[in-house]
Parts: C-alpha cells; structure tokens; sequence
C-alpha cells in the first residue's frame, strides 16, 4: 500500500488525502518519522483534518524525539478543537483519551 501511495506522491498527486493514506501506512510498518513528515503535510494542506491531527500526535509520541511528548500534545490539542467544530465525536473521543493517558503517563503532570 505505502509503495502505490509513494509512486502517486511522486507523480505530483499531492494532496492532504494522500498524505493522510501515506501517513497511516508508515504507521502501521512502526516507521514513526515518516509517518510525521506525512501527517505533518496532510495538516499543512488541510489544517481541518481532524483525523490527521489524532494520528500526527500518534507518529510524533512514537518517533522517539526529545521533545516528542510536546509535539504529540500540541497536535492534539490541534486535532481536538478541530474535531470539536466539526462535531467529529469519535475523534474528540479518541484524542481526549490519548491526552487522558499521556497525562497519566507523567505522573498527572501537564
């Protein structure tokens, strides 16, 4: 899947749907920092994609960055008021949890 996506971005078919599908799919083969990169486009392109800002946080806790946990939280600090505007429900759901977790995670710290 991630090779068909690549050879589209490569023809010039850019757009924050690709990015998206490109994103996902890194995801999934645990390649973290390019799963960013793409994820971090999709929402370049389409600052209202809700559902790419739940899943930028994700690939950027996971990369192993210094400053992961901070850029996880701002995407979905992001992706939550967008998904709030939108009525997106479940995807407020899932990121409220995500913060829920990361919080805990530090011990209650913010």
């Amino acid at each position: 899947m991630r090779e068909g996506l690549e050879k589209l971005l490569a023809k010039g078919q850019d757009s924050a749907v690709l990015r998206f599908g490109l994103g996902q799919a890194c995801l999934k083969e645990e390649d973290y920092a390019a799963a960013a990169l793409h994820l971090a486009q999709a929402v370049k392109q389409n600052p209202q994609y809700s559902a790419a800002w739940k899943l930028l946080g994700k690939a950027q806790l996971e990369s192993g960055a210094a400053d992961a946990r901070t850029q996880a939280q701002a995407s979905w600090q992001q992706g939550l008021q967008v998904a709030e505007q939108h009525g997106d429900t479940q995807t407020v759901k899932e990121i409220t949890v995500f913060l829920k977790r990361m919080h805990k995670a530090a011990g209650g710290a913010a």
